[in-house]
C-alpha cells in the first residue's frame, strides 16, 4: 500500500505530498486520499517525480476525467495535454495574471496538473492564493453583502478574436493560443461557492474571467469586484511555489487562484498541463 505523507506548507494554502511515485498510477485508495487533501489544502505539491506523458495522463485519469483545453496549443501527439511554454526570445508568458482555470465554463474544471519539463536557472515561480482564506478574512459586512450574489464569467475578452492583448503588436503569445472562434462562453456562478470536496465556503471570482455582478449597476459591480480582487491577493493569502526539476503542482480551481511569475527573460520554460473535469457549483448558502 502507498504510504502517503501530506504536510501543509508554512503559508495559507497548499501542502507537500511525499511517499508516492506518480510514474505508477495511484491506486483507488491513494487517489481518494489525494482528492480529499486537494479539497482541504487547495493545491498539492510533489517533488522528485519523473512523468512521461502517458504517466501524466494516467495520474490525471485516476483523479477525474480529463478536459481538453480548447485554447492552448497541445503537446505534439497528446491532444489532452496542454503546452505552457515561453521561449527564450519571447516577452510575454502564459498565466501571468491572477486567474482560476476554466471558470468561464458552465461546469468549471476541478483542477489542473502542471508538470515541469524545462525550467529557467532562476525565476518562474508560481503564486497561489487561497480562496478559503480570502473568504473567511473578509469583513463581516462584505461577506453579508456578497452572500447569494452571482458573477458573470467570460472567455471572450481573454481568448476571443477581439481580445485586446492578443491583438497588441507587442504581445508575442499568438503562437501559443488558438481557436479564438470557440471563445463564446458566458456563464453565471455564485460569488461564494460551497466547495464540492471540502464543504467550505470559497470566494469564486477571479480577475481574468469574472466581469460583472448580477443585479448591480455597472459602476457598483466594478467597484465590488475590484474590492474582492484586491482583498483576495493580499500577501497573507498567498504561497509562492519554487519549481525544481521533477516538480508537479496539482491545484483546485474552486479553492485557489494562481499566477505564473514572468521573471526569467532570456530563458526557456516549458510545462505540461492537464485539466481535470469538475461538477456544477452550488452557492455557499446551500446546505
Amino acid at each position: 500500500m502507498t504510504r502517503l505523507s501530506i504536510e501543509p506548507t508554512d503559508g495559507p494554502v497548499g501542502a507537500f505530498v511525499s511517499g508516492i511515485d506518480l510514474a505508477e498510477t495511484p491506486d483507488p485508495a491513494a487517489a481518494a486520499t489525494l482528492r480529499t487533501a486537494l479539497g482541504d489544502h487547495g493545491v498539492l505539491f510533489f517533488r522528485e517525480q519523473s512523468l512521461t506523458p502517458e504517466a501524466h495522463i494516467a495520474f490525471a485519469e485516476s483523479l477525474a476525467p480529463i478536459v481538453i483545453n480548447r485554447f492552448f496549443t497541445p503537446v505534439a501527439g497528446y491532444p489532452n495535454i496542454a503546452e505552457v511554454r515561453k521561449e527564450a526570445d519571447q516577452k510575454n508568458n502564459i498565466g501571468g495574471a491572477w486567474h482560476a482555470d476554466h471558470s468561464y465554463d458552465q461546469i468549471p474544471a476541478m483542477g489542473s496538473i502542471l508538470v515541469a519539463k524545462e525550467l529557467p536557472p532562476m525565476g518562474g515561480d508560481t503564486l497561489f492564493a487561497g480562496m478559503y482564506a480570502a473568504h473567511d478574512s473578509l469583513p463581516d459586512d462584505i461577506r453579508e453583502r456578497i452572500a447569494g450574489l452571482r458573477a458573470l464569467h467570460s472567455s471572450r475578452h481573454v481568448f476571443g478574436a477581439g481580445a485586446a492583448h492578443l491583438n497588441d503588436p507587442d504581445n508575442d503569445q499568438g503562437d501559443r493560443y488558438g481557436n479564438a472562434h470557440a471563445a463564446t462562453q458566458d456563464v453565471w456562478h455564485p460569488v461564494v461557492i460551497r466547495h464540492p470536496l471540502s464543504g467550505r465556503k470559497s470566494l469564486y471570482v477571479n480577475p481574468d474571467f469574472a466581469v460583472r455582478i448580477d443585479g448591480l449597476p455597472e459602476a457598483e459591480s466594478d467597484a465590488l469586484l475590484a474590492l474582492l480582487f484586491e482583498h483576495a491577493r493580499r500577501p497573507e493569502h498567498i504561497y509562492r511555489f519554487e519549481w525544481e526539476p521533477g516538480s508537479i503542482a496539482l491545484w483546485d480551481n474552486r479553492a485557489t487562484w494562481h499566477l505564473a511569475l514572468n521573471d526569467y527573460h532570456g530563458h526557456r520554460r516549458l510545462m505540461h498541463r492537464i485539466t481535470l473535469a469538475g461538477v456544477a457549483l452550488e452557492s455557499g448558502e446551500s446546505n
